[in-house]
Formats: structure tokens, C-alpha cells, sequence
């Protein structure tokens, strides 16, 4: 009877902890998540409204007045997004394989140590170097400064990203093509990439995400423009230093414009980052598959 009741007191004890646990948990959770939604639903709540078809397709309205758009901002971050990528992915997919395919001696730990330097970098720190290393040279903000600046950005995440991958392969996955005569570059490029494409693409995605909010490099090297894009050796308008630039106006239909362009760019981002979810639960980041 004593042990019953013991046991009972026990019970009662673990499960009033267990209670105690799971709402400190789900408080936490509360606090965690529920900023983040509220700056979520108070930028739909704001900038949907404010979305038109000029928005996308026009250009800014002359100081003061009202109306216009940002379609030269989104076409410039466009142009600089996707130059930085030509550049800077196969850049990094190169120096992940490298890393992960040679991992001993001097040159991959240097390599190593440099990736994780430039990964912990500030933004403004490297928008201050292209600064300093292509606009004073050149005397002009240009697209090219910005492009580059988005892309030293980039690079650290795909070559961080590309070795993690490649080194979660079953390394029989190698030695079955080594011992079918395939020299190891062949290895690499015909079974090693392949068996890892969409985790690889996950990283790109991830990386794309981290560089279409990024403001204060385009604000010192593409700086803006309010005319349509014309060559990348001039400055260029992008949508995160347009929402900048308008959300310190003094001017009601620039703020509202730049809710829209705040909807427009979470939007993107959230995009993006969906589809890297979408490719890492369809299986794409497991060890073993050679599959996708």
C-alpha cells in the first residue's frame, strides 16, 4: 500500500514537470516565432495593398509627386542577382569539391580558414572593399561593383554548403566507379556531383535568398539609379536600396510604395527558401541516394 502511494506521488511529481516543460517550451516557441510573425503580417497587411501593375512596370514618379514604380529597382536586382550567380556559383561549387574531394594539407586548411573568414564578414565590410577596389578606381558606382559584391557574399555559402554534401557521400560510392577505371575527376563530375545535384542546388537557393535582401553593398557600390538598367558599367537601381531610400522620404505615397516593395522582396526570399526546403525534403541531402 505505502509503495502504491509512493509510486503514485512519483507519478504525480514527473507528470506536473512534464506539464511545467511543455509550457515553458511552448513560451519560448511564442516568443521566438511570434515577432517574426508579426513583422510578417504587418508587411502583407501594409504592402499588398499597395501592389499594382505600375508598380512592377513603371519607373519612379519625379520627387514629390505621387505614383510611378519600382520595375527599374526589380529588373536591377534582377541583372546583379543573377550575374553574381554566373560568376560566383561554379566559383564555389569548384572550391566545395575541392575541399571536400582533398580535405588534407596546407592548401584546403588556408582555404578553409578564408571561406569561414568571408562567411562571418559583415556586408557593409565587404561593400566597403568593392568600394575601395572598383568604385574609386573606376570614379563610378557601377552595377559590376555591385555584382561583385553580392557574389563575395555568395561565394562562402556554396563552398561551405557543397562540402558538407559531398562529404556525407559513402565514400563506396568512389571507390565503385575507381575500380570500373574512371579516373577521379571522372568520378567526381559523373557520380559524386550527380548523387548530390539537389542538395547542391539547396545551398544555391539558400545563398540566393541571403543576397536578395542585402542593402548597405548596393548602397556604396551599385548606389542607384531611377532610369531602366543600360549597362552594367553604370550605377544601377535595386529594390532593397529603393525601399531604403523611400522608407526615409518624407513623402506618404513614397512610404507606402516601399511597403510594396517590402511585400515584393520578403516574398522572393520566402520563395526561394521554400523551394531549398522543397528540394532537401524530397530527398535530396540524404548520404546514400543516388537518385533525384
Amino acid at each position: 500500500m505505502a509503495r502504491d502511494q509512493l509510486h503514485q506521488s512519483h507519478f504525480r511529481r514527473r507528470k506536473l514537470k512534464n506539464l511545467w516543460m511543455q509550457f515553458l517550451m511552448t513560451l519560448a516557441t511564442v516568443i521566438a516565432i511570434g515577432p517574426l510573425l508579426m513583422v510578417f503580417f504587418h508587411i502583407v497587411a501594409l504592402g499588398l495593398p499597395s501592389l499594382n501593375f505600375s508598380f512592377f512596370t513603371e519607373l519612379p514618379a519625379p520627387t514629390g509627386e505621387v505614383g510611378g514604380g519600382m520595375g527599374n529597382a526589380i529588373l536591377g536586382s534582377l541583372v546583379m542577382i543573377a550575374m553574381a550567380s554566373l560568376i560566383c556559383i561554379p566559383v564555389g561549387i569548384g572550391a566545395g569539391v575541392f575541399l571536400a574531394e582533398f580535405p588534407r594539407g596546407s592548401i584546403p586548411r588556408t582555404l578553409r580558414l578564408v571561406i569561414d573568414l568571408l562567411a562571418s564578414l559583415p556586408s557593409i565590410v565587404v561593400g566597403l572593399y568593392v568600394y575601395a577596389v572598383l568604385v574609386v578606381p573606376m570614379k563610378s558606382f557601377s552595377a559590376w561593383a555591385g555584382t561583385w559584391a553580392l557574389g563575395i557574399l555568395m561565394v562562402p555559402i556554396v563552398v561551405k554548403t557543397t562540402e558538407e554534401v559531398l562529404r556525407l557521400l559513402p565514400f563506396h560510392y568512389r571507390e565503385a566507379g575507381l575500380a570500373l577505371g574512371l579516373s577521379r575527376w571522372r568520378v567526381i563530375c559523373s557520380i559524386v556531383l550527380r548523387s548530390r545535384r539537389k542538395a547542391i542546388l539547396t545551398g544555391i537557393f539558400l545563398a540566393l535568398a541571403r543576397i536578395a535582401g542585402e542593402t548597405a553593398p548596393l548602397l556604396i557600390t551599385a548606389f542607384g539609379n531611377r532610369n531602366w538598367p543600360s549597362g552594367l558599367g553604370e550605377p544601377m537601381a535595386s529594390l532593397p536600396v529603393q525601399i531604403y531610400n523611400y522608407a526615409i522620404s518624407p513623402f506618404e505615397d513614397w512610404h507606402r510604395q516601399a511597403w510594396a516593395g517590402a511585400f515584393t522582396l520578403v516574398s522572393l526570399v520566402f520563395a526561394l527558401n521554400l523551394i531549398s526546403r522543397a528540394l532537401m525534403t524530397s530527398g535530396g541531402t540524404r548520404g546514400g541516394e543516388l537518385g533525384g
